[in-house]
């Protein structure tokens, strides 16, 4: 990378000595894990950096100042990489806040949560539907997933969606009696991030196309059926944290699949994609399998993207 020498020492202000083994390669102190020994290893050609003990990773170093540092640091680091923070991304923040992002809503009437020790018989039949898709007990309490016996959401799962302050800022609407419209949800603005609550923007993020999948994938985003609109809510919270992202879309989504790439390339986020061959969607993939993968993901940038598209246009 250009400016190397400022680089370096910008990172051994933030994380401290380092020791060099390579032209390229210093190992520091890991930030994350705090392991005593020097095992985080920065690798500015590649701009990449790994810690052997927690595995802590990623490939964009500004991370790590914009995390551990100050912000006269990121400031510093912003300058020798010609990025003014936010500044150098207007367009994607220049619209003022739209009352839909901060949407309230109520969950149905008769909406019943599973949550509980005392669940109703008619709850049965929507605890088997989650038991064969794979949903635990500590996935019902983490998601607050409920149900409908009756109303305008009749023999429907009830997955909320809680924002950043805790109220529902939607809900999904999922049927498990076999209905042929098998999603009914609320006539409300998608332009959320579904459970932002939940979300580590520190962590890997996982945007996946529904909710189930989201159930599987942890630490995951669901883009509800859309593209990922530039100047959505989404698409700002991981520009501004500089969340790394792991898309995993279903495999017949792949014109999608590629507009979200590279809307993500564009505002220079850390880019991987999950292979999800082989699996109707994210969730009908046992949790193991799902994890393997992630671990093998594909590192995507403009050139590979660009590749990416020629391929698929064959």
């Amino acid at each position: 990378m250009k400016n190397k020498k400022t680089a370096l020492k910008i990172l051994r202000q933030v994380l401290g000595p380092d020791k060099i083994t390579s032209k390229d390669e210093h190992y520091f102190k890991c930030p994350a894990c705090g392991h005593h020994k020097r095992k985080f290893a920065v690798n500015f050609t590649k701009a990449a950096y790994h810690c052997w003990v927690c595995h802590y990773r990623g490939r964009n170093l500004r991370r790590i100042v914009r995390r551990f540092g100050s912000y006269t640091q990121l400031q510093k680091w912003d300058q020798i990489t010609n990025r003014s923070d936010l500044e150098r991304f207007a367009d994607l923040f220049m619209e003022p806040e739209r009352g839909e992002s901060d949407q309230k809503l109520e969950l149905p009437e008769e909406f019943v949560s599973l949550c509980t020790n005392n669940i109703p018989a008619t709850g049965m039949y929507a605890l088997r539907y989650l038991e064969k898709r794979g949903v635990s007990h500590a996935d019902i309490l983490k998601w607050k997933i409920g149900y409908c016996f009756s109303g305008e959401y009749k023999n429907r799962i009830i997955i909320p969606s809680f924002d950043h302050e805790g109220d529902v800022s939607y809900f999904i609407a999922r049927s498990y009696t076999g209905d042929s419209y098998k999603y009914k949800n609320p006539r409300a603005s998608k332009d959320i991030t579904f459970n932002e609550l939940y979300i580590d923007w520190n962590k890997d993020l996982v945007l996946v196309e529904g909710v189930f999948d989201a159930l599987v994938a942890g630490n995951a985003a669901p883009i509800l059926g859309s593209t990922l609109r530039k100047g959505s809510k989404l698409l700002r919270e991981i520009v501004r944290n500089d969340t790394p992202i792991y898309i995993a879309l279903d495999p017949d989504a792949a014109k999608k699949e590629r507009r979200v790439i590279k809307t993500l390339l564009e505002y220079d986020v850390e880019l991987y994609k999950i292979d999800v061959s082989g699996y109707e969607d994210v969730g009908s993939m046992p949790r193991d399998v799902f994890q393997q993968r992630k671990n093998k993901a594909t590192f995507i940038d403009s050139d590979n993207y660009l590749l990416l598209d020629l391929l698929s246009a064959v």
